[in-house]
């Protein structure tokens, strides 16, 4: 049975009740800079902590954010900030998703309000936002290696060579493979930094591995520091001249009894000093700590015990699941404190919506697998610690045996899968499209240049939304298709999503990957028996005939999510005498080239449509295509810009960045224009009309 480290009592008070009067009260609406905090109390700090998370529960409840992990920083970023001097200092939060304390206290007190939400707070730190945000990143398991490269870049240009830096590190972080590399280094460079490893036991689900288990055995049994201690005292009492000559042995016999005893032995082995384990939410202990661990000028890590959903009932007291349901809050789902659910009047129901929503892409990317594996007993899933954002929750449920989480480490994730597919089984890599990023040599080398059957699930294609340009999907069209021996494809709606499960589950001449976007399908009626779908073979969804005036007859390629915005865009474009058709790809590679030669030479221009980037993309592949063939049709590219695209809900990004019917029916009406204004000129002057163009975006 676990035990919970318990804070202290003057820390168990609730957010419902109101603080006592006098220093407590009002601290928040003071503190405009975190050099504020310097001159608090550890007294109005405790209280100074309470009030942040309360300004959390009743924000970020209400406009929804990450939620659980920043309730368990509340006092971290408090005590941080009371020691540091910031931003001479350096505080770097790992990942980013619990800083809001540290946003908080940074001069964004007002402005949290507008977390993720389009022109507001980005929702992790952010260089461009604040001085106070030392580096960008949305990705685990970085902020030690950004930590070893700004001291050691510190102390080789001599500027704020007295400067502190501390890197803020999860647990669950603590399981990709760049933590480690990062400790090594500045285990051997002995690079004075201070890592606070802040263990509440789980990153957004529970966190698994023999790390995991380690750190739970550190964290819930403080008896095996103790009893080290109480061992080494006890032999050197011992009568009869044999404690004096275990006391002779000295140092020989104290490493003897660490490496059985000592839970930081692992960091100590590294030339690391470990400190801990320390109450996360007492105030008092973590200033201690912390003040001894920047003094010791050397590599220190912080070993920290918090509770992930502090301060929040239905979080901290709903183990596990609660914590996993409560990393992050929807809009409106906190009203007074409690759920929105509870808080609803007796009797009350909620309205039912004339139609039920379409199921989630994720959702029924789960729901196949499942079928799928239980047709075939050599289908396996894998994720790399999301197994509910990519739908392999399900799997573990229904089917244990048959599920894998390797943790925040998508390298393995994918030499796993490669170890797997060599073995005859037929593995199924679910990992988000930004994330699959972070195993890009593994893809070229491991899995590619063999050959190998690993299915790569990629969820969380092309803009994500609140999440921002750290957690778009918008490059791996382009990352892949550059890649020998790999096929890519997209669907266009859910059941086209369960017939690729299957086309790739039952292709046995390399690696496949299919990218499907967040959020809700679009109503397609799933199929009972999905069918397989001939690699490299597109088709045509509306035919727009070949008949229409020169000029005006336009084939729309979509890809994935585009198919459907070039279906609305030809609806538009339906009452301007022009001949529209339209093609779903369903391939980026192998492109179909028939069906590409067809459109090109039925059709004046080619618009293609895909929600990636343009350089290397879905409409590059068409272009190269058909300029191999000695074709040089016109060609009108949509996608995404070269830049990174904002935070914000996906109608408005797309909107922003033109990936909308309305705006490529507009774009199509004056290619078209162009087109025909330069012909006149041409006539008119003369010479001949130009037969093709290429139009970019």
């Amino acid at each position: 049975m676990s035990r919970k480290i318990k804070p202290s009592s003057q820390h168990r008070r609730t957010r419902e009740q109101a603080p006592p009067p006098g220093m407590g009260e009002g601290l928040l609406e003071r503190i405009a800079r975190p050099q504020d905090l310097h001159a608090l109390s550890e007294q109005q700090l405790a209280e100074l902590a309470q009030e942040v998370r309360s300004h959390i529960i009743d924000t970020v409840g209400e406009i929804g954010g990450h939620f659980g992990a920043n309730l368990g920083t509340c006092e971290l970023a408090v005590t941080l900030h009371s020691l540091l001097d910031s931003p001479k200092d350096k505080i770097i939060w790992d990942v980013g998703h619990q800083a809001y304390p540290h946003k908080i206290l940074t001069g964004r007190r007002e402005q949290l309000g507008t977390i993720r939400q389009y022109g507001g707070l980005a929702p992790f730190c952010s260089i461009a936002e604040s001085p106070h945000d030392v580096m960008g990143a949305g990705h685990a398991s970085t902020s030690i290696g950004y930590a070893v490269g700004i001291k050691e870049g510190m102390r080789h240009l001599g500027a704020d060579a007295d400067a502190k830096v501390v890197a803020v590190i999860g647990d669950g972080a603590m399981t990709g493979g760049v933590a480690f590399e990062a400790i090594g280094q500045a285990g051997g460079l002995g690079t004075p930094l201070v890592v606070v490893l802040n263990d509440n036991g789980m990153s957004i689900a529970p966190n698994v591995g023999a790390l995991s288990r380690y750190f739970n055995r550190i964290r819930l049994n403080p008896r095996l520091w103790r009893a080290r201690a109480d061992l080494e005292d006890g032999l050197v009492r011992l009568p009869g001249g044999i404690g004096a000559a275990f006391e002779r042995l000295g140092p020989h016999l104290k490493e003897s009894i660490k490496a059985f005893w000592a839970p930081g032995l692992w960091w100590e082995e590294l030339d690391w000093a470990y400190m801990g384990v320390v109450d996360g939410h007492d105030v008092r202990a973590l200033r201690e700590a912390l003040r001894e661990a920047l003094a010791a000028e050397r590599p220190v890590v912080v070993h920290i015990a918090t509770v992930k959903g502090k301060g929040f009932a239905p979080a901290e007291e709903g183990g596990l699941e609660g914590m996993e349901k409560w990393h992050a809050a929807k809009p409106n789902s906190i009203v007074n404190g409690v759920p929105a659910g509870a808080a609803a009047p007796a009797g009350a129901t909620a309205k039912k919506s004339a139609r039920p929503a379409p199921p989630q892409y994720t959702q029924v990317f789960g729901e196949a697998l499942v079928r799928e594996c239980e047709r075939d007993q050599r289908v396996v899933g894998i994720t790399a610690a999301m197994n509910s954002g990519t739908g392999l929750s399900i799997l573990q449920k229904a089917m244990p045996e048959r599920y894998f989480d390797v943790g925040i480490a998508e390298q393995q994730a994918v030499l796993f899968a490669a170890g797997l597919a060599l073995q005859g089984v037929k593995p199924v890599a679910a990992i988000y499209s930004t994330f699959l990023q972070r195993a890009y040599d593994q893809l070229v080398h491991d899995v590619c240049l063999q050959k190998l059957n690993v299915v790569f699930a990629m969820d969380r294609a092309g803009l994500v939304g609140d999440d921002g340009p750290t957690h778009h999907g918008a490059f791996d069209i382009a990352y892949l298709r550059c890649l020998p021996n790999i096929v890519l494809m997209a669907p266009r709606d859910e059941a086209m999503l369960v017939h690729m499960l299957r086309t790739g589950l039952i292709y046995d001449a390399g690696p496949i990957a299919l990218r499907y976007p967040r959020g809700e399908g679009t109503g397609a009626e799933l199929p009972a028996e999905p069918s397989a779908i001939p690699i490299g073979r597109g088709e045509i969804l509306k035919e727009g005939g070949s008949g229409g005036a020169i000029g005006r007859r336009v084939a729309l390629i979509g890809y994935g999510t585009g198919v459907g915005k070039a279906l609305q865009a030809a609806e538009q474009l339906a009452g301007a005498e022009i001949a529209v058709t339209v093609a779903d790809a369903r391939f980026a590679k192998p492109i179909d080239a028939g069906l590409m030669a067809q459109l090109a030479a039925e059709h004046d221009l080619l618009v293609t449509v895909e929600e990636g980037v343009l350089a290397g993309g879905f409409g590059s592949a068409v272009w190269e295509t058909l300029s191999e063939a000695g074709a040089t049709p016109r060609i009108l590219r949509v996608g995404l810009p070269d830049r990174y695209v904002t935070h914000g809900k996906p109608a408005l990004l797309h909107e922003e960045v033109g990936y909308t019917p309305a705006r490529i029916a507009e774009r199509i009406s004056a290619a078209i224009s162009g087109r025909e204004q330069h012909r006149r000129a041409a006539a008119g002057a003369g010479a001949p009309a130009s037969s093709s163009a290429v139009i970019g975006t």
